[in-house]
């Protein structure tokens, strides 16, 4: 009951409760810039709420490189524990986990969900075009294309390129919890889903696909063709 009271107490503070909701609609760690920006705030009045809810185990941080000298820059999320305050779960990720469970249950060919994925993949890389006739979405080939579409989908892409050769690594994974306990079902979907997309727009192919069971898990080489 005490730490449940200390909990509103925090969330009680409408800025502490503002960071707090961007933080959980957000696909991906949020670094303190990116919180203030959106909320039109200073990073030095959202840092303390953020190392606030941190304490108290509302958040987790990580740190990622700035890419320059100095302190590698910290990125903030809901804590994986963290208390649901009552608030029922939403709909699409309890809808994921029932049918992942029926699926493993069931017996489901993990090549299957590929296949999925693949169709998916397709139908993502169609819209991207769209997106792009009509002026949404920068020019680029198809490995600008995945990055962006990566991205959107909350995997927080870092990229290196050598030559023809991209590799592109998903920092963050939505379907992480999801993935850790059924890797050969999720996995094979995200890899049907990269497929997809990067079969569809040409210039490029999956040279591999690293899952998170994989030594060097949660990235994919790319190759461009041309």
């Amino acid at each position: 009951m005490a730490e449940r009271l200390e909990i509103l107490k925090t969330l009680g503070d409408n800025t502490r409760y503002a960071i707090y909701l961007e933080l959980a609609r957000s696909v991906r760690p949020l670094a303190t810039a990116e919180v203030a920006e959106t909320l039109g705030l200073h990073p030095n009045t959202v840092r303390p709420h953020l190392e606030r809810m941190r304490d108290l185990g509302l958040l987790e941080v990580t740190s990622a490189p700035t890419g320059a000298v100095g302190r590698p820059q910290h990125r903030y999320a809901l804590a994986s524990d963290a208390p649901s305050l009552g608030l029922e779960p939403p709909a699409f990720p309890t809808l994921a986990r029932v049918l992942l469970e029926a699926a493993a249950a069931g017996g489901l060919d993990p090549e299957d969900l590929v296949e999925a994925g693949r169709d998916q993949g397709r139908a993502d890389h169609g819209r991207s075009t769209r997106d792009r006739v009509a002026g949404e979405r920068p020019e680029g080939d198809v490995v600008d294309d995945l990055e962006l579409e990566l991205a959107s989908l909350g995997f927080d892409p870092a990229r290196a390129d050598e030559g023809e050769a991209v590799t592109i690594a998903f920092t963050h994974c939505p379907f992480r919890q999801l993935a850790e306990e059924h890797p050969d079902l999720v996995c094979s979907m995200h890899q049907g889903m990269v497929e997809g997309f990067v079969h569809c727009g040409g210039g490029a192919v999956v040279a591999r696909f690293h899952p998170l069971v994989d030594r060097t898990p949660c990235q994919v080489d790319l190759l461009r063709t041309s």
